[in-house]
């Protein structure tokens, strides 16, 4: 559905200017030539960090599949004080797992020097439920991010209080979500203004009794694999604008198709102004629910079409076990391509965009089927990590199956990050040339993007299956050019989901959408950051707002290497 827009060009004014950065020297100060930056990635250790939290994954002898799946985690500025805060997610209490002792998720204030605090308790953020993934939007416009914690069990909604305190209004939002809930997205699907929510629902896994699938040769229980299990109907619940949800997705596409969803991102594969979903699927189809707007009788509708876009299964034919998605204008064409990590054997898939709502594997051409033949990979996250205006890949692995390298030679239980650089139009695994952290191995689950230290380069958390978090801060020190962005929806959604931005800079006029969600179980850093290379200068960034104004706002000449807020009135 379109309308006509209206243009407006403006300066910025000084009230618009956030200095949440240390201004134009801040990055370059990390060092002017890509020679001397070693390394990309420096894992930054708790003893340094004050991140002391560790996930309990309840693993048992029996094992149950829920502790092999989580944890989520995410980057969010709580607060409202410009510096990103973190959030963790634990398991809890469920029918199949009783703590000795509590067990609860995490909330780490920034304390702006590079150290965090924990302000879980004051904040009441605790959980108490067997948490997977954590989703962060500003569903009722207020300027303060809420929290969404998915479950195998009790989701739980989060409404911030503006005082550095949050408030379970789960049951009077209406999102009591009953069953095995993975990754959430917020996104204004029906473009009125207020996030709504999609829930990816996981399988089937019994109320009373749940399935054991006997031992393996070494005599131990082992982890069902997804494929044994009914699938189910993920979620879509429509914000009412007035703090409660009405679910949706009966009636559509999204109640007929039962899967195994396991991550999702919010896109608009068409660029028709309407966000759509891509969603990662284990053991059956990939889903592509393409938003359709509404019908003749009002109602809104997806199509699933990702057999026709042939990203629902591999090149061969195959349902594989998709984890983590994402999706990008990696190639810079202006339309948005995507991308789905699976298991070991299977390979990942990046997905370009044919601009006819189809898409081409083009993973062996960028050397990412190779890399990840051995890997089983889940959090991962497009972004441009040198700020050199390109798209760049990072991945985190790990596989689900901690006896694996009892029974098979080649595939590890914990295994390394891959970090990829784009070169020419192609992806390149730079992994041996990033750092010590790429040489090591985890057992990776959710991946969370965001600058945390405010100095325009993008930082990396990783939250890992019964271990401590991994802080990974960005050291490139590529000396490129950046132009950080605080979008602030007015009449649109306050997140500004959907917003499309054009920036030009050096001779190259480059495009991002502002999608939502992607990776696994996780939620990134709001702000986008504009990398341009050495370009001394940013000539103009032009910001289409979503519906329902569809305003242009245009900006001449902004600053370099700082943060700005950009409000959409």
């Amino acid at each position: 559905m379109k309308s006509t827009r209206t243009k407006s060009k403006a300066r910025l004014s000084r009230r618009d200017i956030l200095t949440l950065a240390a201004g134009a020297g801040a990055a370059r100060l990390l060092g002017a030539d890509k020679a001397d930056a070693a390394p990309v990635f420096e894992e930054v250790p708790p003893s340094v960090s004050g991140i002391t939290w560790v996930h309990e994954n309840a693993m048992s002898p029996e094992r149950y599949l829920p502790e092999t799946l989580g944890p989520g985690c995410a980057f969010l500025d709580f607060d409202n004080d410009g510096w990103m805060d973190i959030y963790l997610v634990n398991s809890g209490p469920s029918d199949f797992y009783k703590p000795s002792q509590p067990i609860r998720n995490a909330l780490y204030k920034n304390n702006r020097d590079g150290t965090f605090t924990d302000v879980t308790e004051k904040a009441g953020v605790s959980g108490g439920t067997f948490g997977m993934g954590v989703a962060v939007g500003d569903y009722d416009n207020d300027g303060w991010p809420d929290i969404f914690v998915t479950a195998y069990g009790k989701c739980i909604l989060y409404k911030n209080n503006q005082d550095g305190t949050f408030t379970d209004v789960t049951k009077k939002a209406g999102l009591e979500t009953p069953g095995w809930t993975t990754s959430a997205v917020w996104f204004d699907y029906d473009n009125d203004g207020h996030l709504d929510l999609f829930l990816c629902s996981f399988v089937d896994y019994g109320t009373t009794e749940h399935m054991s699938c006997g031992d393996n040769k070494l005599g131990r229980h082992y982890y069902c694999i997804p494929r044994v299990f009914r699938g189910t109907a993920s979620y879509l619940y429509h914000n009412n604008g007035d703090g409660t949800f009405t679910q949706v997705q009966k009636g559509t596409d999204i109640e007929k198709s039962l899967g195994k969803g396991l991550g999702v991102v919010a896109t608009d594969i068409n660029n028709d102004g309407l966000m759509d979903l891509f969603v990662a699927n284990d053991t059956v189809q990939n889903f592509l629910y393409v938003n359709r707007g509404k019908d003749k009788n009002g109602k809104w509708q997806f199509e699933e079409m990702a057999l026709a876009a042939e990203v629902g299964y591999s090149d061969g034919g195959r349902a594989r076990s998709g984890m983590g998605v994402d999706a990008a204008d990696v190639f810079n064409s202006g339309y948005q391509d995507l991308f789905v990590a699976n298991v070991d054997q299977e390979m990942f898939s990046l997905y370009r965009n044919q601009k006819n709502e189809t898409f081409r594997d083009v993973a062996h051409a960028n050397g990412v089927a190779q890399s990840t033949r051995l890997l089983s990979g889940w959090g991962l996250k497009f972004f441009d990590y040198d700020n050199d205006g390109a798209v760049d890949l990072i991945l985190s692995n790990g596989h689900p199956d901690d006896m694996i390298e009892n029974y098979s030679a080649q595939v590890h239980y914990k295994e390394p990050i891959l970090l990829f650089h784009q070169e020419d139009g192609k992806l390149r695994d730079v992994s041996a040339e990033s750092g010590p952290a790429f040489s090591k191995s985890w057992s990776a689950r959710g991946l969370a993007s965001g600058d945390f230290n405010n100095d325009g380069l993008i930082d990396i958390l990783i939250a890992t299956n019964g271990g401590a978090p991994v802080l990974l801060k960005n050291r490139c020190g590529a000396g490129n050019n950046w132009l950080g962005l605080k979008l602030q929806g007015v009449k649109c959604n306050r997140d500004a989901i959907g917003a499309k931005i054009r920036w030009s800079a050096g001779g190259v006029v480059r495009s991002r959408l502002k999608n939502n969600g992607g990776s696994y179980l996780s939620s990134h850093d709001p702000r986008e950051v504009l990398g341009v290379g050495k370009a001394d200068k940013i000539d103009w960034v032009e910001i289409t707002w979503p519906q329902p104004s569809g305003k242009v706002r245009r900006i001449e000449n902004p600053p370099l290497n700082r943060y700005i807020a950009v409000s959409e009135a």
